[in-house]
C-alpha cells in the first residue's frame, strides 16, 4: 500500500493504445474495446500508474472481429500478473546470484531503494526471474556452452537452494559457473538426493563435458553429484565457506556493533538542548550529531564487510575530527575513548 509521502512518486503512463492503427488482416481502423489491465507498477524509480487498452477491428465483415490489440510498449513495462517492473526483476536475480543475498536480504535491499515489498513477494519476484531465464533457456544458450567448452575445456556447475520459510517449497537452481547460464531452476517439495539427481540428469544429457561442481554444501547435493558425477572434482562454494568460519566474527563483531550504537543513542538528549540554538558552535556541533547519526545506520555485508568494524572506524574519525575542532577552539579535554 503506498503511504502519503509515496503519491509524489506516482507517474501516470501515457502510452495506452496500441502501436497500430489498422488490422493487420483487412486493413480496416480499430476501435476501442476494453481496458486490458490497469494496475500501479513497482520500479527502481518509481511508481507507474499503467494501463492498457484493447483495441479490435471496426469493419464488421472482418474475419478477425475477436482479434485484440495492445500496446506492446506497455505490456514491456511488467511480466503479466505481476506488478514489479522488469529493473526490479533483473535487481533480484543480481542480488541473488551475484552477492548471495537471502530472501530476506533481498526484500531488505528493495526496501531501502524505495521498492514496497515483501519476503513473499521477494521469492515471487525471484522465481518470475528464474521463470523469465528458463524461457530464454534455447539453442542460443547451447551455443553460449559451447563456447565456454572451446575456451575451458569443459562446463562447471554449481547448485543452489533457496527455502524461503520452513515446510515451503525450496527452489533449486543449477548454473553454469563460467558464462553464469540458468540450467535448471525448479521448485521441488523434497530436497531428496532422488529428487535433486532428477535435475542434474538432464544438465549431464546436454553431453557438454563437466570438469567442475560448486555448492553450498548441502549433504543431499553432494550425494547426488557423487553418485551421478563421480569422478568430477568438487568444491564447497568459498562464499558460503566463509560465512560457516566467519561465524564466530562475525558474532562478536554484531556485539562490538551493538555495543557502540548503544553508547551513541544518547545524542537524542543532545539534540534537544541545540533545537533553538542558533549559534555558530551550535550548528558545528549538529553538523556533529548529524554525523554519529549517519553512524546508526552503518550496515555491511559480512563476513566480507564487517558492520560493527565499519561502525567502529567511522566513530573513530568523527571522535578525532571532533577533537580536533575542540583543539583548534582550546577547549579540548581529556578524550574518552566511544
Amino acid at each position: 500500500m503506498l503511504g502519503v509521502d509515496s503519491v509524489a512518486f506516482i507517474r501516470k503512463w501515457s502510452t495506452s493504445k496500441p502501436e497500430v492503427t489498422c488490422c493487420v488482416q483487412c486493413g480496416g481502423k480499430l476501435k476501442r474495446s476494453h481496458t486490458a489491465w490497469k494496475k500501479n507498477i513497482s520500479t527502481l524509480h518509481g511508481v507507474i500508474q499503467a494501463w492498457s487498452m484493447a483495441y479490435v477491428c471496426a469493419n464488421p465483415s472482418c474475419s478477425f472481429p475477436k482479434t485484440y490489440y495492445k500496446s506492446v510498449e506497455a505490456d514491456s513495462l511488467a511480466m503479466k500478473h505481476t506488478s514489479y517492473g522488469f529493473d526490479v526483476l533483473a535487481l533480484v536475480g543480481q542480488l541473488r546470484f551475484k552477492h548471495h543475498m537471502t530472501i530476506a536480504e533481498i526484500t531488505e535491499e528493495l526496501t531501502g531503494r524505495g521498492v514496497a515489498t515483501s519476503e513473499r513477494n521477494a521469492q515471487r519476484l525471484y522465481e518470475r526471474y528464474l521463470t523469465l531465464l528458463r524461457s530464454s533457456v534455447t539453442e542460443f544458450v547451447k551455443e553460449q556452452l559451447k563456447q565456454v567448452v572451446d575456451l575451458r575445456k569443459g562446463i562447471m556447475i554449481s547448485m543452489d537452494g533457496v527455502q524461503p520459510e520452513k515446510g515451503n517449497e525450496t527452489l533449486y537452481v543449477i548454473r553454469e559457473v563460467f558464462s553464469g547460464t540458468i540450467l535448471v531452476a525448479k521448485n521441488v517439495k523434497s530436497s531428496s538426493t532422488e529428487e535433486l539427481k532428477s535435475l542434474i540428469q538432464p544438465v549431464i544429457d546436454l553431453g557438454f563435458p563437466i570438469i567442475g561442481i560448486v555448492t553450498d554444501g548441502q549433504q543431499s547435493i553432494r550425494l547426488a553429484m557423487e553418485s551421478l558425477l563421480p569422478e568430477v572434482p568438487y568444491q564447497y562454494c568459498q562464499y558460503h565457506y566463509l560465512k560457516d568460519i566467519a561465524k564466530p566474527i562475525v558474532e562478536l563483531d554484531r556485539k562490538l556493533k551493538t555495543g557502540i550504537k548503544k553508547s551513541l543513542r544518547g545524542i537524542r538528549a543532545i539534540e534537544r538542548k541545540l533545537v533553538k540554538d542558533n549559534s555558530e558552535d551550535s550548528e558545528i556541533a549538529k553538523d556533529y550529531l548529524a554525523a554519529v547519526r549517519s553512524v546508526l545506520l552503518e550496515d555491511g555485508n559480512p563476513p566480507l564487510d564487517l558492520p560493527g568494524i565499519r561502525v567502529f572506524e567511522t566513530s573513530e574519525v568523527i571522535q578525532a575530527s571532533l577533537l580536533s575542532c575542540l583543539s583548534k577552539k582550546r577547549a579540548i579535554s581529556t578524550p574518552k575513548r566511544i
